[in-house]
This record gives structure tokens, C-alpha cells and sequence, in this order.
């Protein structure tokens, strides 16, 4: 059974459509936003790795250079870019939600406040 994956053009977010067979046509909508102008994506494979190995790049300094912690938009690319190394297990809905959710407001949370919302 094919999965399908199509990002909106409204809300630019990805939905996944699972279909009973490769020929069966699909009317895909937006699972985060209801829009139906939905353009196909290239699907992803998987390639196994240890976690070993996805610690490593991610402890890699020359991917930390342009991150700038006093940059939300800095901040947000480098949380997605652990979400991606990190794979599925690590990176869901609530993660991405998160990462816009700083990405949009601009703001990093109350350093004093010794709360973590993340």
C-alpha cells in the first residue's frame, strides 16, 4: 500500500495519504489546514543509521557555525535540522509545531523563568 506525500500550498505543511493501491487516484487535503491545492513530493527512503552515527553529524562543528542563539530564526533552522538527522522518532507534529511556534514569534521564552516549553 503506497504513501503518498503532498505539501500545501496554503499552509505549506506535509500531509501523507495512504492508498490501497498505486493506481488508485487521490483527492488529497491539507491535514493541518483543509486546503485542497496540494502539490505531490518526492517521496523519502529509508536508509538505516546507528545513533551513533546521527549523534556524530550532529556534533559536527562546521553544521553549527551559522547558528545564533540569540536568533529565533537561527534557533528554529537548527532544531529542524536535529529533527531531520533524528528521524521520525524524534520529529512529529508537536516538534515542528514547536519550531514554527519560535520561528514565528520571535521569541526564545523567558530565560528566568527556568520553564522549558520545548
Amino acid at each position: 500500500m503506497p504513501i503518498y506525500e503532498y505539501r500545501c500550498e496554503k499552509c505549506r505543511r506535509t500531509t501523507s495519504v495512504l492508498t490501497t493501491r498505486v493506481s488508485e487516484r487521490v483527492e488529497a487535503v491539507c491535514a493541518h489546514c483543509g486546503g485542497t491545492k496540494m502539490s505531490r513530493l518526492m517521496s523519502r527512503f529509508a536508509m538505516p543509521r546507528s545513533e551513533e552515527s546521527r549523534m556524530e553529524s550532529l556534533a559536527d562543528p562546521s553544521k553549527m557555525g551559522d547558528i545564533d542563539e540569540n536568533d529565533p530564526k537561527s534557533v528554529a533552522r537548527m532544531m529542524k535540522r536535529m529533527g531531520k538527522e533524528m528521524g521520525d522518532e524524534f520529529s512529529g507534529p508537536e516538534f515542528y509545531e514547536a519550531v514554527e511556534e519560535i520561528e514565528n514569534s520571535g521569541d526564545l521564552g523567558d530565560e528566568g523563568s527556568g520553564e522549558d516549553d520545548l
